[in-house]
């Protein structure tokens, strides 16, 4: 007998087609589908609530100008020369000084943000801001305050309740939580409606709102910042970033004012001090004429007095200016951490000293604006220091070459005023003497004159001091809320909504040690599946019949047309085995069936029980089992006492079990099976045979050999995936003949509606959209 394992056959569709493993894959979790949605609207549902629940967030945008260049007021005067306005603005430090937690404290301070008020609504607690009906003021808090929640409702004009206890209003009160004073605003409308009030530390407060806000330039290249800050309430951000601006203005005017002030009480308290020696001399020279009876000094006198002034001028502009380098000097060799404002100097004609200390005033001035919320350790503040090292090094050498320059100058005036002095002795004594007094009162005259006009500079330096930044748009809230965003929210919330199932799916699979479709046995084996049978209820065990039009009815017809492409001559008789891994898994239905399937089309067909140990098919069919199989294979019977015909199938006959025998092994191996089975083929065009599981004993291995194809039952989601294993072992050592699969009881309606549709009752019963595509 042939028993070649190696054949090639066309198949009729059974069920599942072939498809790519990512298309297999959606089938598997679009075979879930009403799950799927189910989870898909509750998380939607979900999100919709969590919308609803969550606070809306404004954004609240403003944009500041931070104006580059000189300021008006450095076109003239004493801080033109000195050009204390900076000349550039580092945009990055503006950020940080923006930024900073003293700036921010101080908007905390003007507004009284460290209390936040709160009213219940349906949807959970919301901020007020303006309309908060109260102001609470704290006295002296106690650190219970800023852990308790606190409900204030207003009672009367006069009466307010906090938690749980009455105190009046708008006057200090001692509570437990320290000593606060309680404002109604005017006018209020009494209600029972308690206002919840929490109340946060400084440094929280600062905090808090330093990371809601956000300070960056409207491009790489604009000296414009964008303000922006999130809050639920669009007036407090409006207000917090508009108080912010006004405090940045504010912050950089008194720094500059700083420095001015410097100046000015310098020159005052020189003018001070010149004022009353000129007096002094004033009044020498009047009382020198009145004792000596002299009216003047004659014209060679008066020529020579003259040349003497301005030389002595001269010599006291270069004093000054020698003066104000020690100053310069002393300050630039100051100690890093002993910081002070750069020293009161008057006028420097050299255009590289003078500005190299605009460049070093600006330096500084940035510097402690960006110190106040900074370490010594900040990479910007560590860059301003070397700029004002190298600054400083460069005014050290400039204030050495210029000292050389002066100190040689002097020296020169100092020869000239000591011929002219020479001169002087020649002079009548009381004329010398007056004209010394009156060189004395022009010395000071001039100096005082000086004063005078750099006093009115400086003073005037007050009113033109302008804001070093010009606000272009002042705060507004965005119409909308841009949080949270609904459509993002919903497509998270939906993206969990589908892979929650998809995981718990996924889940499943990934323990599930059991076949659970086609594609798995393809992977495991290399034996063909040579067909599928859908999952059916049935009451009575044949499920193929003329009038049946089910689709395993039809699974079971298009088996019956696969299977007669395993035969070696269509003339000849054709032997089939049915077996599996374990018990349960359909062979038996799927051997009664095929059997049927075969009678039906009018060719003598025998279906043998040859499960010895536990039989099944007479049950089914409701035939006796007195003799069987056990009986021939004994010599107790005959094959003519054994054969029975099956009630209401011209065609079908079957050979039970019989009495179930203590050595079914035994029986199998002995001469009388292959003797059975040879007279049966000169009788019968068919011969199915049930045989028992292959995992649980050796008996279908015995007849295997008589068979001319096996037919291996797999069932869906019950036979292990391990048995896969033992079914490619039998089909790669050819134990069997033409071993070949059947994936039974397969629950995935979808695959086979559409190609079976037309056995229903209804023409007009198509399957929708969805099931068309599980089967492509």
């Amino acid at each position: 007998m042939k028993s070649a394992n190696m054949y090639n056959y066309p198949m009729y569709p059974q069920g599942e087609m072939s498809s790519s493993d990512g298309k297999g894959t959606l089938k598997d979790y679009l075979k879930h589908w009403k799950w799927i949605l189910i989870s898909l609207i509750a998380m939607l549902v979900a999100g919709f609530v969590y919308i609803w629940f969550t606070e809306p967030i404004y954004r609240i945008q403003a944009s500041l100008l931070v104006k580059e260049g000189k300021d008006n007021v450095a076109d003239e005067g004493l801080l033109k020369q000195l050009h204390i306005y900076s000349p550039n603005k580092v945009v990055e430090n503006e950020i940080e000084i923006l930024k900073s937690n003293s700036l921010m404290k101080k908007v905390v301070d003007s507004l009284g943000l460290n209390v936040r008020f709160f009213r219940s609504t349906p949807f959970g607690k919301r901020e007020i801001y303006e309309e908060a009906p109260i102001r609470l003021v704290l006295s002296d808090p106690t650190p219970n305050l800023y852990r308790a929640d606190l409900e204030i409702s207003i009672i009367s004009p006069t009466t307010v309740r906090l938690n749980d206890w009455v105190y009046p209003a708008n006057q200090v009160i001692n509570t437990p939580f320290g000593r606060l004073k309680i404002f109604i605003k005017q006018p209020v409308v009494y209600s029972n409606e308690p206002i919840l009030v929490q109340v946060m530390t400084d440094p929280q407060a600062i905090r808090y709102y330093l990371s809601k806000l956000t300070v960056e330039p409207s491009s790489s290249t604009s000296s414009v910042l964008v303000l922006t800050i999130e809050d639920a309430v669009p007036a407090k951000g409006e207000a917090i970033l508009n108080q912010m601006i006004v405090n940045y203005n504010s912050a950089a005017t008194v720094d500059k004012n700083r420095v001015v002030a410097s100046t000015l009480s310098f020159i005052q308290a020189r003018l001070k001090l010149v004022s009353g020696e000129l007096a002094a001399l004033e009044k020498s020279i009047e009382n020198y004429k009145s004792v000596n009876r002299i009216t003047g000094m004659g014209s060679s006198a008066q020529a020579l007095l003259s040349n003497l002034q301005s030389n002595d001028a001269q010599l006291n502009q270069v004093a000054i200016q020698l003066s104000s380098l020690g100053d310069v000097e002393k300050y630039i060799r100051s100690k890093k951490d002993n910081r002070a404002a750069l020293p009161a100097t008057l006028k420097f004609n050299d255009p590289t000293l003078t500005s190299l200390l605009g460049k070093l005033t600006d330096l500084e001035v940035q510097r402690n604006l960006l110190a106040r919320n900074s370490s010594e350790s900040s990479p910007l503040l560590r860059s301003l220091d070397d700029q004002i090292a190298t600054t400083r090094a460069s005014l050290a050498e400039t204030i050495a070459t210029l000292r050389s320059i002066l100190i040689n100058t002097r020296s020169q005036l100092l020869a000239t005023n000591k011929r002219y002095e020479s001169r002087v002795r020649v002079i009548p004594g009381k004329e010398r003497m007056l004209m010394n007094i009156t060189r004395q009162q022009a010395i000071k005259n001039n100096l005082y004159n000086y004063l005078l006009q750099k006093q009115e500079e400086t003073a005037l330096s007050f009113a033109s001091i302008a804001s070093t930044s010009q606000v272009i748009d002042a705060a507004s809230g965005s119409p909308e809320p841009v949080k949270p965003i609904k459509a993002l929210i919903l497509v998270l919330f939906g993206a969990v909504g589908l892979l929650i199932p998809i995981a718990v799916i996924r889940i499943k699979n990934f323990f599930n040690e059991r076949v659970s479709g086609r594609s798995e046995i393809n992977q495991a084996t290399e034996a063909p599946v040579i067909g599928e049978i859908a999952y059916v209820r049935h009451e009575f065990p044949v499920i193929v019949n003329g009038r049946k039009r089910s689709v395993a009815a039809e699974q079971i017809r298009a088996l019956r047309t696969n299977l007669q492409f395993l035969r070696e001559k269509p003339s000849d008789s054709q032997v089939l085995l049915f077996t599996s891994s374990i018990s349960g898994e359909g062979k038996s239905f799927l051997s009664l069936n095929v059997a049927v399937s075969m009678a039906l089309v009018g060719r003598p067909t025998l279906i043998m029980d040859m499960d010895l140990r536990r039989p099944k098919l007479h049950k089914a069919l409701n035939m006796l089992n007195f003799r069987g199989s056990s009986s021939y294979l004994t010599g107790e019977a005959t094959l003519d006492e054994i054969l029975q015909q099956v009630p209401g199938f011209d065609n079908l006959f079957i050979i039970s079990c019989g009495p179930i025998p203590l050595n079914p092994s035994e029986l199998l191996s002995g001469p009388r099976l292959g003797e059975l089975i040879q007279e049966l083929r000169t009788r019968f065009d068919n011969i199915v045979i049930d045989s028992p599981p292959i995992g649980l004993v050796t008996d279908a291995q015995l007849i295997g050999p008589f068979a001319d194809a096996t037919l291996y039952s797999v069932r869906h989601n019950i036979t292990n995936r391990s048995y896969l294993k033992l079914v490619d072992l039998l089909y790669q050592e050819k134990r069997f003949p033409k071993l070949n699969i059947i994936l039974n009881s397969v629950k995935n309606k979808y695959s086979y509606d559409y190609r079976y549709y037309y056995y229903r009752k209804s023409g007009n019963d198509k399957p929708n959209l969805l099931r068309k595509y599980l089967l492509h």
